[in-house]
């Protein structure tokens, strides 16, 4: 899978170059092209926002430069286009699995106001939010979109972990424990040791339901 990112902050992007998104790319799974919008703007100050028509605070991000970027990585409209927006509708698990299906990805990361309307009229698929919150900017959103996406590449994440996480089976996951057995007083609970792998999976089934039913009862179908 291929991810283009267009942001005037291409230096918040370091983070996907660690850990298990860093190695995937590092191997080839996965292609991740962070832009920099402010190279594809015409102003020979590289000014890439101005001030809003009708007034208003803040400042918005002009269409030449985006245009001009999307055009330049996308120009045959491979990608599905996504630009991070409180405006847009919610992620989640669902919409996770429906991007790891695309062979191209390209978000777009607003800033200060947003982006002009424009831009989304002509270049973009959908808008996309993360949540009923604003941030500074889309580079954040981005991040856990590539994130979360990323994972169901093949050869990204084992088969069984994706399996056995929250939201693949419509619930919260069930507990971990590790060593020592004992920690601080608290002991790992006696089934997990049991070696009976039938009452193992019915406790990690119970618990599930039970955190579940405590954190998000709206998962649940029977309520």
């Amino acid at each position: 899978m291929k991810i283009d990112v267009l942001t005037l902050f291409p230096e918040m992007f370091t983070p996907l170059k660690t850990s298990i998104i860093g190695r995937a790319v590092d191997s080839g799974k996965l292609d991740i092209n962070i832009v920099d919008i402010r190279d594809y703007t015409l102003d020979k100050h590289k000014k890439c926002d101005d001030t809003p028509f009708g007034g208003g605070a803040g400042m918005v991000m002009m269409p030449q430069p985006i245009a001009s970027a999307i055009e330049a990585v996308d120009p045959d409209h491979e990608a599905k286009r996504i630009y991070l927006s409180p405006k847009g509708r919610t992620f989640n698990q669902q919409i996770v699995l429906e991007y790891s299906k695309a062979e191209r990805l390209l978000l777009l990361c607003g800033h200060y106001e947003g982006v002009d309307q424009r831009v989304l009229d002509l270049y973009i698929d959908e808008e996309l939010s993360i949540g009923d919150f604003v941030l500074t900017g889309g580079e954040i959103p981005a991040m856990a979109v590539v994130d979360a996406v990323s994972r169901y590449v093949d050869g990204v994440i084992n088969g069984e972990s994706l399996e056995q996480e929250s939201f693949a089976s419509g619930m919260l996951e069930y507990p971990h424990y590790t060593r020592p057995q004992e920690f601080k007083g608290l002991k790992v609970p006696d089934v997990l040791l049991s070696g009976h792998h039938a009452n193992i999976d019915k406790w990690r089934l119970e618990k599930s339901k039970e955190i579940t039913r405590k954190n998000r009862p709206d998962l649940l179908t029977d309520k």
